[in-house]
């Protein structure tokens, strides 16, 4: 049973997650929009677009995808939980993760608010936490292999068409990420099998004098580590196989959304293997932004996103491009997200001053 000063230090920490955090990801967003639009909008090139039946499929097909990733995403969770959490519910609680994720850093994303707010919901800390790192796992186990193999199939032409070699600005970037993704999900997966000597390690290694002061936070992955060992070897193939298809979905359908933007705004001839070349860029553009500083990458994805997409779009409608895919695929959540998370919030509350009065 949770004590009074639990209860009170949850409700400060459910209450931190409110709708006033949207304002600044917006302002930041808005900024350099405006700031892209004033230095390199082209009147000639926007009076070039078709505002057409063709254009609205287009842009009716991105948020398809979007929609469509959200609904795997809750099939997901769903499953993840053993259908502790309905359907219904999934997709509210994938809301109010992409809210998370959304006003947080994206070095630093919304799993850690996740483990809190699952942890609220009927399910033991133990599964929110192996929810929330298996998610984080099996994610990264989808970008390692992905971007390899894309680049296997398109070489550097993932980061710049111009360029030959990754060695050079984008390019070490993106190998810097994918080399620490690589470390970091191989610690996580070898944590699943040898969970004493990872937590032992990280124990030791929280004990360094420049990490000392982490050594709380530190120790509690290593227990992390231990529960979601435990709870993921019990597990038949066939969930593992089911999370993966489902990742690998809602993943896909992130990406093309992008493909969906461009086809609306530029009329081009059809290539399976153009296509196939732009959902590679949208994918390697977002592994590359998630160490970006400001909340859900506001400002740094609209910059990026005229510059990985030169070569099919203008930088004179690259700031038009940029506004419409974050208006489908990032400002809805701030949206929603600050009409579910209030009410999710206040019963989530009255549930625990409930059961505490019992």
């Amino acid at each position: 049973m949770e004590n009074k000063a639990q209860i009170k230090e949850q409700e400060n920490v459910l209450k931190q997650l409110n709708v006033s955090k949207i304002i600044l990801p917006v302002i930041i967003g808005i900024l350099v929009i405006m700031w892209m639009v004033f230095s390199q909008f082209d009147v000639e090139e926007f009076n070039k677009i078709q505002w057409n039946r063709r254009l609205w499929t287009y842009l009716g097909l991105a948020v398809l995808m979007y929609v469509l990733r959200h609904i795997f995403y809750s099939f997901r969770l769903r499953i993840l939980s053993d259908n502790d959490f309905s359907f219904k519910h999934s997709l509210e609680l994938v809301t109010i993760w992409e809210f998370a994720s959304a006003i947080s850093p994206t070095s630093i994303g919304g799993s850690a608010v996740a483990v809190f707010f699952l942890s609220q919901e009927k399910i033991s800390a133990a599964k929110a936490v192996s929810i929330v790192l298996y998610t984080v796992i099996i994610d990264t186990v989808f970008f390692l292999i992905t971007i390899l193999g894309l680049y296997f199939i398109f070489g550097p032409k993932i980061v710049d068409g111009d360029l030959t070699t990754l060695w050079s600005g984008a390019g070490i970037t993106l190998i810097i990420v994918w080399l620490f993704l690589l470390s970091y999900g191989s610690l996580l997966l070898w944590g699943l099998y040898k969970p004493l000597i990872i937590k032992r390690m990280i124990r030791i290694f929280a004990s360094l004098p420049l990490i000392r002061r982490f050594k709380k936070g530190l120790h509690q992955i290593g227990e992390d580590v231990m529960i979601t060992s435990k709870e993921l070897r019990r597990k038949p193939l066939s969930f593992h196989i089911k999370a993966s298809l489902l990742t690998i979905g809602a993943s896909v359908t992130r990406f093309l959304t992008v493909n969906f933007v461009i086809l609306a705004l530029v009329e081009m001839d059809w290539s399976w293997w153009e296509q196939f070349l732009i959902y590679a860029r949208s994918e390697t553009m977002y592994v590359i932004t998630q160490f970006s500083p400001t909340p859900g990458g506001s400002g740094v994805m609209e910059y990026f996103f005229p510059k990985f997409f030169k070569e099919y779009i203008s930088s004179g409608i690259g700031s038009l491009g940029a506004l419409l895919w974050r208006i489908i695929t990032y400002y809805p959540y701030l949206i929603i997200g600050a009409i579910i998370i209030p009410n999710w919030i206040s019963r989530v509350i009255k549930q625990k001053r409930a059961s505490h009065s019992e």
